[in-house]
């Protein structure tokens, strides 16, 4: 057994049984691929995978327990290769942020100005991507932190920091009907084109969920993955946009008018998240703790790694 063969079960996995994306991703041949697995499965005595014909088709059940394994086995490895690094260069690296377009553009850009004053040889990656995406990268260990309002809070394998709450608001052009509306309520809201985010991004489901519990069916006719769009297009006078309420500059957005409606949505929370058992790098815990200044390291590292904390 070898690391080679390992790389290849996970691979194959990751690349749905595709043994030519699988040798191109580990720049081998495919016949190699299918050699490696068979060797292992011959050494291990077992079959790991269901076979169509010649090709694969899915896990078997000892191939289910043993990818588990290799995963972890695999993410552990990087945490060595991090643990080297932290001891040569402790004030240079790479450090992966996965994030919404929101938090990137509206909430992180004094932390990372300020992390930058004391790190200026890391280099920081900001990798705009959708929740479900963001958990995906943290799980396989391609993103050292997340950062999301969806599907960070209650993922098993994540630990999660509350980062900051924030509501939706409604936004219109100037000269809008809705603008001399008081109070502003869900029915007037109702009657007009909506443009807001997409199914999964920036709390939509706590939007359906307003409207579903007033037994409302608003007309949304546009969805986007970020604020920036969904402004643009309220400009042009599409429809009236949610948004949250982070999202809405003044200076910038002066030709819109924020509503007073925070009163009529939930609020919502944006949480900061780590893999279980992730090495991170000294400057990793150092941009969570200028994200939540009363967090410290001390409490971070004993939540993501519990066991060697407590050694």
């Amino acid at each position: 057994m070898n690391f080679q063969q390992l790389r290849i079960i996970n691979e194959t996995v990751r690349r749905n049984y595709n043994l030519t994306e699988v040798a191109n991703a580990l720049f081998t041949s495919q016949s190699g691929v299918s050699k490696h697995i068979k060797d292992l499965e011959d050494e291990l005595n077992i079959e790991l995978f269901i076979r169509k014909g010649k090709r694969l088709v899915g896990l078997t059940e000892p191939g289910k327990e043993l990818v588990t394994i290799v995963e972890r086995i695999l993410f552990d490895t990087k945490n060595i290769k991090r643990l080297a690094e932290q001891f040569s260069n402790h004030d240079q690296g790479q450090l992966t942020i996965a994030t919404t377009h929101t938090q990137a553009q509206y909430i992180l850009p004094p932390v990372v100005t300020e992390f930058k004053k004391v790190f200026p040889k890391v280099h920081l990656i900001l990798n705009e991507s959708k929740p479900s995406d963001i958990l995906s990268m943290l799980v396989d260990g391609r993103a050292d932190i997340g950062i999301a309002t969806e599907a960070l809070e209650n993922a098993v394998d994540l630990i999660s920091f509350p980062f900051h709450t924030w509501q939706h608001i409604v936004i219109v052009p100037a000269g809008h009907p809705l603008e001399h509306a008081r109070p502003l309520t869900l029915e007037a809201i109702a009657e007009y084109p909506i443009i807001t985010y997409h199914h999964g991004l920036t709390g939509r489901s706590r939007i359906d969920q307003t409207f579903a519990k007033a037994g409302l069916i608003p007309d949304i006719a546009m969805s986007a993955l970020d604020a920036d769009v969904i402004k643009t297009y309220v400009k042009l006078g599409l429809g009236i946009g949610i948004i949250a309420s982070v999202a809405f500059t003044g200076d910038q957005d002066s030709t819109l008018v924020k509503l007073d409606s925070e009163y009529l949505f939930e609020k919502n929370t944006t949480f900061i998240s780590v893999r279980r058992n992730h090495y991170l790098r000294g400057y990793a815990y150092r941009f969570i703790e200028l994200c939540i200044p009363t967090l410290s390291e001390a409490e971070i590292r004993t939540k993501v790694n519990p066991l060697i904390d407590s050694e």
